[in-house]
């Protein structure tokens, strides 16, 4: 996958993050297995460009949501008043991220909508999503009402964050879509 996108720098840990875009081609039978490092936020280091971490949040993508979205970083209490440095990254996919920063440990997830229906969870032990196989795109099947649409929940516009009022401010989109596959001559 590519790296365009959002990018952003952490002075304290000598990182910089961003996303992996979607594995090519679009057609997800054609490539089969997870199509690893594709949909996947990073963390590299600056000085030397070695890979500290890399999360794959849709491993073999089928719905083209190209992961890029803005990376904010965030330093966060817990309910027992400890600060975790976090990142916070909104997907297409329909889930809002949250990781530790200096490993890329997966700190929480929640859907950005509650109509999201092509994951069901995520797995905490392998930080996979649990795909729900009505809302898959292989041949001859016909995915009706599959949210959210390719366009994702979230796009490419930038969020923000206050950290006085410790609140995020997301850009959403509520659009669906229907699958249908066909073969080309």
């Amino acid at each position: 996958g590519t790296n365009w996108g959002w990018y952003a720098y952490d002075p304290g840990t000598n990182l910089v993050y961003y996303g992996s875009g979607n594995p090519s081609p679009w057609n997800a039978t054609m490539r089969p297995g997870d199509n690893k490092w594709t949909m996947t936020i990073w963390g590299r280091d600056v000085d030397t460009g070695a890979a500290k971490f890399g999360y794959q949040k849709t491993p073999h993508d089928e719905w083209d949501y190209a992961g890029v979205d803005v990376m904010i970083l965030s330093d966060e209490k817990d309910d027992s008043g400890n600060i975790h440095k976090l990142l916070f990254h909104p997907d297409r996919n329909g889930f809002i991220y949250s990781l530790d920063r200096t490993n890329g440990d997966l700190f929480t997830v929640g859907k950005i909508d509650a109509t999201m229906n092509e994951f069901k969870d995520v797995n905490f032990k392998n930080g996979q999503p649990i795909r729900d196989p009505e809302y898959a795109t292989y041949m001859d099947h016909q995915a009706h009402d599959v949210c959210p649409s390719a366009m994702g929940y979230h796009d490419q516009a930038h969020d923000s964050y206050d950290p006085t009022k410790q609140l995020f401010y997301v850009n959403a989109n509520h659009i669906c879509m229907d699958w249908e596959p066909f073969m080309l001559p």
